[in-house]
């Protein structure tokens, strides 16, 4: 086994967030994710039922994403959502950050839609903050926002605007002072990026290609 191999099952989030998602691709996610021991499986809210029903009793926790992928839908819209998410059976909440609204300096808004989200649900809140799209200076407030709201995770980005950095998630991992996890999205292609991620501070990856890396891994694993 290569030194410096790292099991990245466990840190996987498997997403299924192609606009085109089917049902049976829902369920094909599902059994991958407790097959092969994914930290959880991230769907559209659509299907966070259909998710909970084929995970129900097994370790993969359900994930949706609240505000997908702009973040610009209201307050209220984002609470119902997330709500109504729970009440469907999801456990996690990645929840996209209005960033028109941080770069416009409307922090107390921000704020208490993180806050109202986090306080009314109970469940596990990552908040997107899109780094792709943010001055470092951005990127430390969003997180300073995300923390004092009562989010568990800082997420790197949707993948709809480029994916995760390793110098963002070590930017993250400084400021969240492992009181926050960190989750690295978006354009995750090749095992050795997800474990370079992760020796950054990355503690979950979000990808759709779980079974590619996975795959890597392995290979790795023998070499």
């Amino acid at each position: 086994m290569a030194a410096d191999y790292i099991d990245i099952a466990p840190f996987i989030d498997h997403s299924l967030l192609n606009p085109t998602a089917t049902p049976e691709q829902v369920e094909q996610w599902c059994e991958e994710a407790y097959r092969f021991n994914f930290a959880a499986v991230c769907v559209h809210p659509s299907y966070v039922k259909q998710a909970a029903e084929l995970l129900h009793g097994k370790n993969p926790h359900i994930c949706t994403v609240i505000g997908f992928p702009t973040g610009a839908t209201t307050s209220g819209v984002k609470l119902y959502e997330a709500q109504e998410a729970v009440e469907n059976g999801a456990t996690e909440l990645d929840v996209v950050m209005n960033l028109g609204w941080l770069k416009a300096g409307i922090i107390e808004a921000v704020h208490r839609e993180i806050a109202q989200i986090c306080e009314a649900t109970g469940e596990l809140v990552k908040v997107i903050l899109e780094t792709n799209l943010l001055t470092d200076r951005e990127k430390k407030l969003a997180a300073e926002i995300s923390m004092e709201a009562g989010a568990g995770f800082l997420k790197t980005s949707t993948g709809w605007h480029g994916g995760a950095t390793v110098g963002d998630v070590r930017l993250l991992k400084e400021m969240a002072k492992d009181r926050l996890g960190i989750k690295a999205s978006g354009g995750i292609r090749t095992y050795n990026e997800a474990r370079d991620l992760i020796l950054a501070g990355a503690t979950r990856l979000g990808t759709s290609r779980s079974m590619d890396l996975l795959r890597q891994s392995q290979d790795q694993r023998k070499s």
